[in-house]
């Protein structure tokens, strides 16, 4: 029987905080950096400043092995909704880069929630939204703000799509393209910096006996992180300022994925935008991204 969630109960979340703090030390950026080499386009050299998506690295939920909850992941009911839904998955996150992110300095990080919504979908049943805002700041000044949305539905065997989804028609000839096939040295490395105990990505049986996926599945955020990058490797003279991406479908270990990206060649060379795509073999794509540099946002 579908579970029905009490939306007007976890609504009452909305507006709890939490603050944990950290430091981008030396180590951190050289372990980062090494995880992600050969797997995307680094800015840079080994003593450059932090990569994007090193944040994705800090004060990440620091709970004891009897808070996790079957799947790995912190129980709920403290910081997030209880949602009575066990699948969750970061569905997307727009980010906006106000400054440079300093080694050995600390930071704050201050998490809040900002909405709770309940959708219904005919293939999911009952579907409920998280939106968290993200706000790092060091010295008391503000360093990125990012909302976050996490997707909660029932449990089900999760399928790859049943017939073969075209990859999206670029806008303009790709101006940058490479090949890369995530294994589970890169799944285990990126859950070992980020703390991430999902046992999707490293736990075999049970991302295929359990929730029903072919394979271990690639981290959402390591996608994210490695168009980040590629894009920010295109534009090395101009800073980053604004980030968002959407997970699409699924993408597995193993399996080859194609990153792309595509210059908004209308926009002015320092305020440029750029769309970003991460696609399988079969056409499918599994994550749709946008990063603007130079001056202000739009995103």
């Amino acid at each position: 029987m579908p579970i029905a969630p009490d939306i007007d109960h976890l609504r009452g979340w909305i507006g709890r905080q939490q603050r944990d703090s950290d430091t981008i030390t030396p180590a951190l950026v050289k372990r980062l950096r090494a995880t992600l080499s050969g797997f995307t386009e680094l800015a840079g050299d080994a003593d450059a400043a932090p990569p994007p998506g090193i944040h994705w690295c800090l004060a990440p939920p620091a709970v004891t092995h009897r808070e996790l909850g079957v799947d790995g992941h912190p129980t709920t009911g403290g910081f997030l909704p209880p949602v009575p839904l066990s699948r969750r998955m970061w569905a997307s996150s727009r980010m906006q880069f106000l400054r440079a992110f300093a080694v050995d300095i600390p930071l704050e990080k201050v998490s809040t929630i900002a909405e709770v919504v309940l959708k219904q979908s005919a293939a999911s049943g009952p579907l409920v939204f998280v939106d968290i805002d993200h706000e790092y700041t060091q010295a008391g000044a503000a360093l990125l703000c990012e909302r976050q949305t996490l997707v909660y539905r029932q449990p089900s065997l999760a399928t790859q799509p049943s017939s073969v989804q075209q990859a999206a028609t670029p806008p303009r000839s790709a101006a940058r393209s490479l090949p890369v096939t995530p294994d589970n040295r890169l799944l285990f490395r990126y859950s070992a910096l980020t703390f991430n105990g999902h046992r999707i990505h490293y736990d075999q049986r049970y991302a295929t006996e359990t929730e029903g996926y072919p394979a271990l599945v690639v981290h959402g955020p390591l996608i994210a992180t490695l168009l980040m990058n590629l894009a920010q490797a295109g534009h090395p003279q101009t800073p980053l300022r604004a980030f968002e991406f959407r997970a699409v479908a699924p993408a597995f270990v193993d399996e080859a994925l194609q990153l792309t990206m595509h210059i908004d060649e209308t926009a002015h060379a320092a305020d440029a935008t750029c769309q970003l795509e991460a696609s399988n073999p079969r056409g499918v794509v599994t994550m749709v991204a946008r990063a603007q540099f130079g001056g202000g946002s739009n995103l």
